[in-house]
């Protein structure tokens, strides 16, 4: 199967090489060019795009806003966004995470993490790395002045849920959990679909979030 990407990003000569890249392919197409965040929102309709990879500042529309548009349009669910941008900051992530992004990636990468992030983020999987993950997301939570989101928003999962949900956000992948809790990797992501279900999130990284958020995982120290 062919994954369809839109690329999203206000620079001409930055799209011409990603289409280059991706052209060279044999199971990836390009089906779209968007130079703003307003275009990218309308393309990821008319081109029933897979992936959107997205820039963040561009005219018209931020990336953030779109991606947010994007991910919150029932007529696009399944659409995933993969950030691209110069910009590696924990604000940036956690913004791009919160609106429903699936990756985040610097533009600075080899084109072959691009391809792979591409895929990645298409199987339904975050980009980020575990420890990448849980590392940004504890810097910025740790930070002062930011809203907490109440824990009764965790009322509605299982104990095998929460249990789940602890070690997803601890950067365990689907069959450490399964060696973890001693159950099939077929249980496990059924755990995990299910607190998706529950908790409106969009995918994994958001799961991360919301442990985060809700307190039921501490910023803290990762070495």
């Amino acid at each position: 199967m062919t994954i369809r990407v839109l690329l999203a990003d206000d620079q001409a000569l930055m799209r011409r090489g990603f289409k280059v890249l991706i052209d060279g392919t044999k199971d990836i197409d390009v089906v779209g060019e968007a130079s703003t965040g307003r275009e990218a929102v309308e393309l990821a309709r008319m081109t029933r795009a897979d992936v959107v990879i997205m820039d963040i500042r561009m005219p018209d529309m931020d990336g953030i806003t779109a991606t947010k548009l994007i991910t919150s349009d029932e007529d696009l669910a399944g659409v995933r966004v993969l950030i691209l941008t110069t910009f590696e900051i924990d604000e940036y992530l956690f913004g791009a995470l919160r609106a429903g992004a699936s990756g985040f990636l610097g533009k600075s990468g080899e084109p072959d993490e691009l391809l792979e992030a591409i895929r990645t983020v298409h199987g339904g999987d975050s980009l980020l790395s575990p420890v990448a993950t849980r590392t940004l997301i504890a810097n910025f939570l740790a930070q002062p002045n930011r809203t907490a989101t109440p824990p009764g928003r965790l009322a509605s999962l299982t104990d095998r849920e929460r249990e789940v949900l602890t070690l997803v956000a601890a950067g365990l992948s689907n069959h450490e959990i399964a060696q973890h809790l001693v159950v099939s990797p077929a249980t496990t992501k059924t755990h995990i679909n299910r607190a998706m279900t529950k908790l409106d999130a969009h995918d994994r990284a958001q799961l991360v979030i919301i442990a985060y958020e809700t307190g039921l995982v501490r910023p803290g120290p990762v070495g």
